[in-house]
């Protein structure tokens, strides 16, 4: 069982910057795609992006884009999450997934075979 565990969360003010990252546990794993989910309280797990594992293709959600980068590093098996411009409405608990083969739409959360515990994000002045 491949385990995911994410770094990096904390607090940030408006407009501010926040870097995270995962790092899989067994290093010879190799998923199909690795991706950001996250979830805020009393709302609904939801899709941030997610990254293609062998050709790096990123794909991610609107209110993201130009403002979040997913990049990996294939050798150590890390995924990152690069968040700038950060607003009060990114506040939540942001969860590492990896599929370990294409199973379905990727911001379906059910399509995703490994989680992470997750990294609390709050964005506040």
């Amino acid at each position: 069982q491949v385990q995911l565990v994410e770094s990096g969360g904390g607090l940030v003010q408006p407009g501010g910057s926040l870097r995270l990252s995962c790092a899989a546990s067994d290093r010879a794993f190799s998923p199909y795609s690795m991706g950001w989910f996250r979830q805020a309280p009393g709302k609904e797990r939801e899709f941030v992006g997610r990254i293609t594992w062998t050709s790096g293709i990123t794909y991610y959600r609107d209110s993201v884009k130009g403002r979040f980068t997913i990049s990996r590093d294939n050798a150590n098996n890390a995924l990152y999450l690069q968040m700038n411009n950060l607003k009060s409405e990114d506040t939540a608990v942001y969860y590492c997934a990896a599929q370990r083969y294409y199973s379905g739409r990727s911001d379906v959360a059910a399509n995703w075979h490994y989680w992470g515990q997750g990294t609390q994000v709050t964005v506040s002045s």
